[in-house]
């Protein structure tokens, strides 16, 4: 089994299987390393950096017994690149367990997957996927508010290139969502692909411009960074300006029921001195990609690892 698009999980599986096993591991981690996972080896190759993502991945299979260890490759300082393909091909060789891939391109994930014997995690591919951030974005969501099933979830920022919009609301499209609203720029509007999967799924959507018109009719409120060049671009040739941002006015208008979610690294979207509602809940989110990523290893390996 390779974790490539968040699309391949459904509801059934994260509330079934995922969530509860994540929340045993929430309990094993207080307690120090163990051995679930011991002898197991976690191979991290990544064409773009990383903080979160592969520190958890690190801490998840070090806590589980395993080991890591990786290379980053800079794709612009590669003066002989490469096929992905062979990469993988030579790290299969070595007998590695598990293969997390960060690749600067839509698509690598999948490529890699193809000529890949160990399980492939794809852990973002340029503008494309990042599925297992979706997962954790779910579990926080159910662990936080009880259910996925009926819940009114708005998307704010980019949502033509940042890849954790593009997966949770795939993902929340097999989950049973009562609406998703994508609140972006006019030149940044959610991808038409994600449209279709959520009319076939008959999820209702809005597209808007200004999340003040959403805050106080969401349970769930996720902000992607605004200080990117393609967001700021996409703000200056607005023909009247958006806002796509979290201050005190947005929280007042927001339900006491509801979270404030985003992937970090975050800007003035959300600025600090809002970190004391409770309601905010992104570094909730972040301490809980640890015990979903150790939930995945465990499964990953039951499925598709060695003996």
């Amino acid at each position: 089994m390779h974790v490539l698009e968040a699309q391949q999980f459904d509801r059934a599986w994260l509330e079934g299987t995922l969530f509860p096993l994540a929340d045993r591991m929430a309990g094993l981690a207080e307690f120090g390393a163990h051995r679930l996972l011991e002898g197991r080896r976690l191979f991290w190759l990544f064409f773009e950096p990383s903080t979160r993502t592969r520190v958890s991945f690190e801490s998840a299979i070090a806590l589980l017994g395993g080991t890591a260890t990786g290379i980053q490759v800079d794709p612009r300082a590669d003066l002989v690149p490469e096929r992905l393909e062979d990469r993988v091909r030579i790290i299969n060789g070595y007998g590695y367990d598990f293969l997390l891939l960060r690749y600067h391109q839509e698509g690598g994930a999948r490529r890699a997957a193809a000529v890949s014997e160990a399980p492939v995690i794809n852990a973002g591919d340029g503008p494309g996927e990042h599925p297992t951030q979706a997962l954790l974005d779910a579990y926080t969501i159910w662990k936080e508010l009880g259910r996925l099933e009926g819940l009114r979830v708005a998307l704010v920022g980019d949502l033509t290139y940042e890849r954790s919009t593009t997966s949770l609301a795939r993902l929340l499209g097999h989950c049973g969502v009562a609406r998703i609203d994508f609140v972006s720029p006019e030149l940044l509007p959610v991808r038409p692909a994600i449209k279709e999967e959520l009319d076939a799924a008959g999820v209702r959507y809005r597209e808007l411009r200004d999340v003040r018109q959403v805050a106080d009719d969401v349970d769930v409120l996720y902000l992607t960074r605004a200080q990117t060049e393609r967001l700021l671009y996409a703000q200056r040739a607005e023909r009247e300006p958006g806002h796509y941002a979290v201050d005190q006015e947005v929280l007042r208008l927001l339900p006491r029921t509801s979270i404030v979610m985003h992937p970090l690294p975050r800007g003035p979207e959300l600025p600090p001195e809002l970190d004391d509602d409770p309601r905010v809940a992104c570094f909730r989110q972040a301490r809980n990609g640890l015990h979903v990523r150790m939930a995945l290893l465990l499964l990953l390996a039951g499925a598709g690892g060695k003996g």
